[in-house]
């Protein structure tokens, strides 16, 4: 397989890793970032972008970052805290005043972010079309009942965290929450992020496939098995209403939407590049970085039915647990998406990390291909 891009010479046992990945017939496209200290030290592509194999990965192609995209709109709703705009403690209420309905008069920012609001999902079933409308997904949350009372828990929210944190900044910001996310995050970096991309960006998106077999690790079993057997149950209706959330990934709709729990667009370089921004304090005073790091939630997630860590709006590594570590240091901070692509910061080696792929692993948190470039790096460190 025929690597492109660039590594410093340090660092070619995890080009060799990375090119170890294309051994799995199934692979298909991919490409990997790694800044040190805010230097670009690996920046490396290779394989397919397309469904028939016919058109290579290029240096600017880009891909669904699925729940990636979560810590850019954590760190958007914090630079509003930062600004007086948003309070983190306020009820959600005060910004939006229906949301108060059914018992959530008490949840604030801070539970939204750390999905603890009990709002993962909605009771009753919407129909397919439904993703794309915004304002019906926003009435159906502001109406909804939480599905355990406020101080019990959590349960990661995988698409409904974009609607509710997205209505906040949409409402305190006055335009699309896409909108303010990139032009606060990804433009003063010069990032190539995206949430609502523009039909003119379409031929360099890479289509997204799942890999066939692999039935991935006991919490990925577990939560399958719940999903095929219980379609009341909170878990399934996360992942399945509106009954198109898993099947949209490759649509024009899907890509112009602004949904910024899941349909961020970017690449390896925007991952490593936004977490160089988060570490050297181009985006958050230090205080707001201390919040949105810090452990807020942490055991048996009541969606994903596997033990989670969170701060705001990223998920902290769990280093004695296979499938919740990011395979660095103990501080580090990021988020996975769905299938296998990866954003982290590990700030006692000031390394941010960006790894994507567009042949989606059955993992339900970290991807193993992802954890063994880190592994690799950190012996290269």
């Amino acid at each position: 397989m025929q690597i492109q891009g660039y590594f410093d010479l340090q660092f070619e046992a995890v080009k060799d890793a990375f090119a170890a990945l294309f051994e799995d017939p199934q692979a298909r496209g991919a490409a990997l970032c790694v800044q040190v200290a805010g230097e670009t030290v690996v920046d490396i592509w290779a394989g397919v972008a397309d469904k028939d194999g016919q058109q290579a990965w290029h240096g600017d192609t880009i891909l669904n970052l699925f729940s990636c995209t979560k810590p850019f709109t954590a760190v958007t709703a914090l630079q509003l805290v930062g600004e007086g705009k948003l309070e983190l403690d306020a009820p959600v209420a005060r910004y939006w005043p229906e949301f108060a309905a059914a018992g959530k008069a008490r949840i604030s920012l801070r539970h939204l972010l750390c999905h603890q609001a009990g709002l993962p999902a909605l009771h009753q079933q919407l129909p397919a079309e439904a993703l794309y409308d915004w304002q019906a997904m926003t009435t159906a949350l502001a109406a909804e009942q939480p599905w355990w009372p406020l101080g019990e828990g959590h349960g990661y929210a995988p698409i409904t965290y974009g609607w509710l944190v997205g209505e906040l900044l949409r409402r305190v910001e006055g335009r699309g929450p896409g909108e303010s996310i990139v032009a606060r995050t990804a433009r003063p970096l010069g990032l190539d992020f995206h949430v609502g991309l523009a039909d003119s960006e379409f031929a360099r998106v890479a289509s997204i496939s799942r890999g066939k077999g692999n039935m991935g690790d006991a919490a990925a079993q577990l939560l399958l098995r719940t999903m095929m057997s219980e379609p009341r149950a909170m878990s399934t209706r996360a992942f399945t209403n509106p009954p198109s959330i898993m099947t949209s990934t490759n649509k024009p709709e899907w890509r112009r939407m602004q949904q910024p729990a899941a349909n961020g667009h970017g690449n390896a370089r925007s991952l490593a590049g936004f977490y160089s921004g988060l570490l050297d304090g181009r985006l958050l005073e230090s205080e707001l970085l201390d919040e949105l790091t810090r452990e807020h939630s942490v055991g048996d997630d009541k969606t994903l039915l596997t033990r989670t860590r969170f701060g705001l709006g990223c998920m902290l590594d769990q280093p004695q647990v296979a499938n919740a570590t990011y395979g660095l240091g103990a501080k580090a901070f990021g988020h996975p998406g769905a299938g296998g692509s990866s954003g982290f910061a590990d700030p006692e080696r000031e390394v941010a990390f960006g790894f994507v792929t567009n042949n989606l692993g059955p993992y339900v948190l970290m991807d193993p291909r992802a954890q063994q470039l880190a592994r690799v790096l950190g012996a290269c460190l």
